[in-house]
């Protein structure tokens, strides 16, 4: 019997209790009025975001959001390494599966069923679930590689996301993601879009260490893994990844940027790594 959930563990964030979103524990160019504040995308889809479903041994099932970055061998996707790895389970996944631009597409076993299917990824290197939680938050992204399918990439099939390392700054921020709690159910492309906020490295509590905040946002478990984008395309449905959801309050979301350090997992990835 399989199991699928969008669940998560209580953290701080900001002044508020918060959940980190989607796999812990386990699952505008457009004439409609914007709510920026977890409505669903006024153009139904982007290409490049999707549903990502990890499955684990046993038959249990955990959704999570990702888009597609760009690569070298144009394969790559990022997504929350708690997506991938997370406290409450300890283990990976036996496989983790993507379907770019999910729309209504039959919940997370019809993406096992259809989905682009990968046994590649890296966490980042600070991701450690067996020490405790707020010690490794700060480090909550990662990079999955798909093998090709019918002779294409991902990237060829669906277009790809720029993606900046380092530190980033307050700014313009549209975050999308699928949140599968109520009042929503996995099905379609949610979005906050706002100001962020960029907090410092002495940020307190220590979890908003380097993170970028949004608010206000109403997106639940299941989101996680989303993109931050900036610069957002809708002709070319992308734009530049800046960070990726990792928590979320009751009318907040928190981003993980890519510091320097992701470009070297990015690199392996890629496939560009130095031998």
């Amino acid at each position: 019997m399989k199991t699928i959930r969008a669940a998560g563990a209580a953290f701080v964030l900001t002044a508020t209790t918060a959940t980190a979103l989607g796999v812990l524990g386990a699952t505008p160019a457009s004439s409609a009025a914007p709510d920026p504040a977890g409505a669903t995308w006024p153009d139904r889809t982007v290409g490049t975001v999707g549903k990502l479903v990890a499955e684990f041994p046993g038959g249990g099932m955990e959704s999570c959001s990702g888009s597609v970055v760009d690569s070298a061998n144009g394969s790559v996707v990022a997504t929350a390494a708690h997506c991938i790895e997370n406290p409450e389970r300890g283990k990976p996944p036996r496989a983790v599966y993507f379907v770019p631009g999910y729309d209504r597409g039959g919940g997370p076993e019809a993406v096992v069923d259809k989905g682009w299917r990968t046994t590649t990824w890296e966490t980042a290197p600070g991701w450690d679930v067996s020490k405790p939680v707020d010690e490794i938050l700060p480090h909550d992204w990662a990079f999955l590689r798909f093998p090709e399918r019918n002779g294409k990439t991902l990237a060829e099939k669906h277009g790809s996301n720029a993606l900046r390392f380092g530190p980033v700054g307050g700014g313009p921020t549209l975050s999308l993601g699928y949140p599968a709690v109520s009042p929503y159910d996995g099905e379609t492309l949610k979005y906050c879009r706002g100001k962020a906020r960029a907090h410092g490295p002495d940020a307190r509590p220590s979890v908003n260490a380097g993170a970028l905040t949004l608010r206000p946002c109403r997106l639940t478990q299941g989101v996680s893994g989303g993109p931050w984008l900036r610069d957002y395309d809708a002709s070319r449905q992308s734009g530049t990844l800046v960070g990726v959801t990792s928590l979320g309050g009751e009318n907040e979301l928190l981003g993980r940027p890519f510091p320097e350090a992701a470009e070297r997992v990015h690199a392996r990835m890629a496939g560009t790594a130095p031998r």
